[in-house]
């Protein structure tokens, strides 16, 4: 009698059992490096490094790096998920990715760390956006991956904890360090110290010889980032849904600190300290919410209407900041918004892999869905730009200094508040999934 050979999950196949907890705990840990990285320069050090190459500039050059980092994002979001799903190597699909761009987002943290003018500190923070995307595509598909659909609900609760953490870590890095070269320098270090125990555990499956690809055509590569509308309706649905609430995050996280100075009249460094106590009351607030209502979804079996009322409450929180200016509120906004976005979190992206549309391009799709977290951060930084100068143009003001109402933040926060509910509306038109 002979022992049998155990049967390897192809992967392609749809998971059926949950992945062990040391699984999730090292993805989670990952996760929190990922972004740290984004986050600690997207929160303070930008905006610092914006203030100290040039004061009277700091709001356009702050908007052109962003704008720039974003546009590269968007870029290689996708295409570093495609080359994911073509990876052939024997240690699997996503560590690759997922180490290759650990170690080049910390390379590019540290030329951040000496940048002393905008090419530089263009050029650095493009780095960290192409590098962290590569990584943030692999990580994103191991879910799919790995995890079957009944758990994606809590696994994505988890994963919005350590998104928050990683925001909250970040940030805080930014703001105890002392200077913006040793930000970014710690940055780095907890970037790639968080990723070895994923690297080491990461349960990735290789392409079985007649699952891989067949060689590239470039034509064909580039023709498959077109998913059309009309044949795969729910998953256009779900990326307009995404972009506009995040585009409404967007217009509010990226001029928190010039809006804690110019609206509510503080001075650069106490806006960030204050960034850090949003962040971290945002952060407690969504991790008490995340998982509970990522339960929650995996056990109703329903998503829509969690991400509904998700995308309503996110929308007051804007709401608070752009009519009640003062430094209350803003917690309350705080509160608010970790509620809304703790929800969200968490079953959007459970509701995201559910309409993909194969799963021979899991990385890919999410990729293009990616897209939808990256381009508001290119359209933002311009759009709440040009709401400024019109507010001004026609003699509303911008920077009070917290001596009166700021007209200009206040357009920048309803707009925040009208792009997060019309992606509550639109999430209705979504079919597949109840």
């Amino acid at each position: 009698m002979t022992a049998e050979t155990p049967v390897r999950r192809s992967a392609l196949a749809e998971p059926t059992e949950s992945p062990p907890a040391r699984w999730v705990a090292c993805l989670t840990l990952c996760s929190v490096g990922l972004w740290a990285g984004f986050f600690g320069p997207i929160q303070v050090l930008l905006a610092q490094q914006a203030e100290a190459i040039d004061e009277d500039n700091k709001k356009v050059i702050l908007a052109v790096v962003l704008g720039l980092g974003a546009f590269v994002s968007v870029l290689c979001n996708p295409v570093f998920g495609a080359f994911s799903d073509r990876t052939t190597l024997r240690m699997g699909r996503r560590v690759p990715w997922v180490v290759a761009g650990a170690v080049g987002g910390a390379l590019s943290l540290l030329l951040l760390a000496v940048a002393d003018n905008v090419v530089v500190m263009a050029l650095g923070w493009c780095g960290v956006q192409a590098t962290l995307n590569a990584m943030l595509a692999a990580v994103t598909a191991t879910i799919p991956d790995q995890v079957p659909v009944g758990s994606r609900g809590r696994i994505g609760g988890i994963l919005a904890i350590a998104q928050t953490v990683g925001v909250v870590g970040g940030t805080g890095i930014a703001s105890a360090t002392g200077s913006i070269a040793a930000g970014y320098a710690v940055t780095a270090v907890v970037l790639l110290a968080l990723t070895v125990p994923y690297s080491l555990q990461s349960r990735d499956i290789p392409l079985a010889p007649e699952e891989r690809p067949p060689a590239l055509d470039w034509g064909a590569f580039l023709r498959s980032f077109w998913i059309s509308p009309r044949a795969h309706p729910d998953f256009a649905w779900a990326w307009i849904t995404r972009f506009l609430v995040n585009l409404g995050n967007a217009l509010g996280l990226l001029y928190l600190l010039y809006y804690l100075q110019d609206a509510i009249g503080f001075t650069s460094d106490q806006a960030a300290d204050r960034v850090f106590v949003l962040t971290a009351t945002y952060a407690a607030v969504l991790m008490a919410t995340a998982v509970t209502f990522g339960i929650w979804s995996d056990r109703s079996g329903k998503r829509k209407v969690f991400v509904i009322w998700s995308g309503i409450v996110g929308a007051c929180a804007t709401l608070v900041l752009a009519l009640v200016q003062t430094w209350p509120a803003a917690v309350v906004a705080a509160v608010l918004m970790g509620i809304g976005y703790g929800i969200y979190t968490s079953v959007d992206f459970a509701l995201i892999t559910q309409v993909l549309p194969g799963a021979e391009d899991r990385a890919k799709d999410l990729g293009v869905i990616n897209i939808a977290n990256a381009l508001p951060q290119v359209v933002a930084p311009p759009v709440a730009a040009l709401i400024l100068i019109v507010v001004e143009a026609f003699g509303g003001v911008t920077e009070t200094n917290g001596g009166r109402f700021s007209v200009g933040y206040c357009a920048v926060y309803a707009s925040a508040f009208v792009a997060a509910i019309l992606g509550s509306v639109f999430v209705t038109r979504i079919r597949s999934v109840p």
